[in-house]
């Protein structure tokens, strides 16, 4: 019996990979907003039915892609931190690289990418299962200054008295440990990188930016300082 669902559960684990993987082609061909449970059953030659067993509706097969796609932008953020901790590199090295992990990762799957920065899919409400994933990019780049925080310290100019509650508030929500005025800058640093990689991956750099890799390096260090991490 054990052996039958052994091999039930796998069937169940390569369909749902055909199935995920059938998306992400139509995310690629015609974007989120036209992605259809029965166009996927078409063309894995199935039956609507039968598709319906694995994700009962086209928001719960858009959360697996975006789940996905948060996970595997996560994961490279953070191999890419423990390399350089491996390597006794210092919080600004560590910080540059992680956003340069994420640029690459972004750079190599545009359409997911699309998906989880993009323009929001119609009709669409991301639910809580997204949130951890969507976190790990940003606990990655918190860590790094917390870790600067208990070293060396943050260099950062005081905060505008109108901030200070709300960035207080978010110390409280995400960032435990670190004082409000780096959390602020955080944030901020977060939305430019992704403008920055946005820039990148839906080619606004064009005729503005030639040698990319080295801007975005510069780009990464400059936010690094503006989030008070000692440049050495």
């Amino acid at each position: 019996m054990s052996t039958v669902r052994g091999a039930r559960e796998r069937a169940r684990i390569e369909v749902t990979a055909a199935i995920k993987d059938e998306a992400r082609r139509m995310l690629a061909a015609e974007g989120a907003a036209k992605l259809s449970l029965r166009a996927v059953a078409r063309e894995l030659g199935m039956v609507s039915s039968a598709l319906y067993r694995y994700f009962p509706s086209r928001d719960e097969l858009l959360t697996a892609l975006i789940v996905d796609a948060y996970d595997s932008v996560g994961a490279a953020a953070e191999e890419a931190d423990t390399r350089t901790v491996a390597a006794g590199e210092q919080p600004r090295a560590r910080w540059v690289a992680v956003c340069e992990a994420v640029r690459t990762w972004a750079l190599a799957h545009p359409h997911e990418y699309s998906l989880i920065y993009g323009s929001p899919v119609p009709g669409y409400s991301a639910p809580m299962d997204t949130v951890g994933p969507a976190a790990r990019v940003g606990n990655t780049l918190i860590g790094i200054a917390r870790a600067a925080h208990q070293g060396r310290g943050l260099a950062l100019p005081p905060l505008p008295a109108a901030l200070r509650p709300e960035a207080e508030r978010m110390v409280a929500d995400f960032a435990e440990g670190l004082p409000p005025e780096a959390t602020a800058a955080l944030v901020a640093a977060w939305a430019q990188l992704v403008g920055l990689i946005s820039f990148d991956v839906f080619g606004q750099f064009n005729r503005v930016v030639e040698d990319r890799d080295a801007f975005f390096t510069h780009a990464a260090g400059r936010l690094a300082h503006e989030v008070g991490l000692p440049s050495v």
